[in-house]
């Protein structure tokens, strides 16, 4: 497999987003750059945060869009382009609501599933990328979603998220030193203690 180069974290920009949970792949990412010491500034070519680092070996770059999760393709598709990398190059970690909360699944390809940041990735970078789908569980009904996502967890659910975000940072080298299929096997499997 080609070598990630890209690690992008999709999310809404501001206070009043970040502890949500749709906020998730952002939190991913900004924990990565503090364990990496990955500074993050803002790249407005970009339309987002960026920073480069070496990850285990890999010169890896970082990207946190400034844009709303439905535009997250005005900073993805640019920086995709501008450093020359093809989708297997680029990891994308975001929230899942299919996928109970506090529970990993890392995937190469597929289509958006109705998650509005990919959907405006997808069209201009094709499906093949990789993601990181980050569980925070569904409200039970489809009138529920955008609460549920624009909400905050509670101490006892958000316990659970930030130690699946710790084990995907953990886990994380497994798929930059080309093996995604343990990688795959390690985060699919994990449950969270909490």
């Amino acid at each position: 497999m080609p070598p990630i180069r890209l690690i992008a974290g999709l999310g809404n920009p501001g206070p009043d987003y970040a502890r949500t949970r749709h906020n998730a792949g952002f939190w991913f990412v900004q924990r990565l750059a503090d364990y990496y010491g990955i500074a993050l500034k803002l790249e407005s070519r970009f339309q987002g945060l960026t920073g480069k680092g070496v990850i285990e070996g890999q010169e890896i770059r970082l990207l946190l869009p400034t844009t709303f999760m439905n535009k997250s393709g005005a900073a993805v598709v640019p920086m995709t382009q501008f450093y020359q990398l093809v989708p297997e190059q680029l990891l994308i970690a975001h929230d899942e609501l299919d996928i109970p909360a506090g529970h990993i699944r890392l995937k190469q390809g597929g289509g958006h599933g109705g998650h509005n940041g990919l959907r405006d990735i997808c069209p201009h970078l094709g499906n093949d990328f990789w993601r990181l789908r980050l569980g925070i569980d569904h409200p039970g009904h489809k009138s529920q979603v955008t609460s549920h996502v624009l909400g905050k967890p509670v101490a006892a659910e958000q316990a659970i998220l930030d130690e699946m975000i710790e084990f995907a940072l953990n886990q994380l080298p497994l798929l930059l030193s080309g093996q995604p299929d343990k990688a795959i096997q390690t985060l699919n499997s994990f449950k969270p203690a909490v």
